[in-house]
């Protein structure tokens, strides 16, 4: 079989599994086989549905490859947005400033965030991630490691040195924000192949934002800034949670990423 006969027979196969972007599937999967035995096995794994990400062992996000594996939250393209309004607030800020992920997953939002101060003259930042899954905190010291993140295993904030309290410049979160009642009706590549942990938010799916938002003020220097990735349907309920908590909130949207993060900031 000549390369491109492979590559054709296994866009057929991904395309008769239900792969919308078969082709570029195809690509990457045959660029990352280790001989054609292994792509095979690759795209059995692709067709038994397992999320692409996984199959070939990293996410792109933000420009980054990101390490991820079976059992780890996928970082989704609309949580770049969140990176970027991170990164926005930080435009004037001193150097090194302090940013701390958390529900971190693989890492992937504190890596992005991390990485393009660390591109910026002067902002080389002090990070800091926590989640509660061994598998994620597993999976974020390995994409930590090289610009020496700190990542801790617990719930929130349980698990962080008590020295980091009222110090955090930058505090990022994509918890889980799916209501518990609406799990079933996700893409089967998200509920049967990735943590409930890491989708399951609750009854309304605010509960680990409300948790978030009340305990953020202790941890936060003045002026500090708590952003939370949500939906525009429960964005409101995510800023009342910070407003209740003393913090200023804004709520920013992206169409193009269908995405909305909601900003907190503690009075400087």
């Amino acid at each position: 079989m000549t390369p491109s006969e492979s590559e054709s027979a296994v866009v057929a196969r991904l395309r008769t599994a239900g792969c919308v972007f078969a082709e570029d599937e195809a690509r990457l999967l045959i660029a990352a086989a280790d001989g054609p035995a292994d792509l095979a096995a690759m795209v059995d794994r692709r067709v038994a549905g397992l999320p692409l990400e996984h199959v070939l062992g990293w996410a792109e996000f933000c420009g980054l490859r990101v390490i991820v594996g079976p059992g780890v939250f996928v970082p989704r393209r609309r949580s770049e947005f969140l990176v970027r309004q991170a990164i926005a607030g930080l435009a004037s800020a001193a150097p090194g400033p302090i940013v701390l992920d958390l529900c971190c997953g693989c890492g992937a939002v504190g890596l992005a965030v991390a990485t393009a101060l660390a591109r910026a003259e002067f902002h080389s930042a002090e990070l800091y991630a926590t989640d509660l899954d061994p598998g994620a905190t597993a999976y974020a010291r390995r994409n930590l490691a090289a610009i020496g993140g700190h990542v801790y295993e617990g719930d929130l904030y349980e698990p962080l040195p008590a020295g980091l309290r009222g110090r955090v410049d930058v505090l990022v979160v994509n918890a889980p924000y799916v209501p518990t009642s609406e799990i079933g009706l996700m893409p089967p590549e998200a509920r049967l192949h990735e943590p409930l942990v890491a989708l399951d938010g609750g009854p309304d799916g605010v509960g680990i934002h409300r948790r978030v938002a009340a305990q953020a003020p202790g941890w936060l220097a003045a002026g500090g800034r708590l952003l939370i990735e949500t939906s525009d349907r429960q964005a409101p309920l995510t800023s009342a949670a910070m407003a209740a908590a003393g913090l200023t909130t804004s709520i920013a949207t992206n169409d193009m990423l269908d995405a909305t993060v909601v900003i907190g900031r503690l009075p400087a």
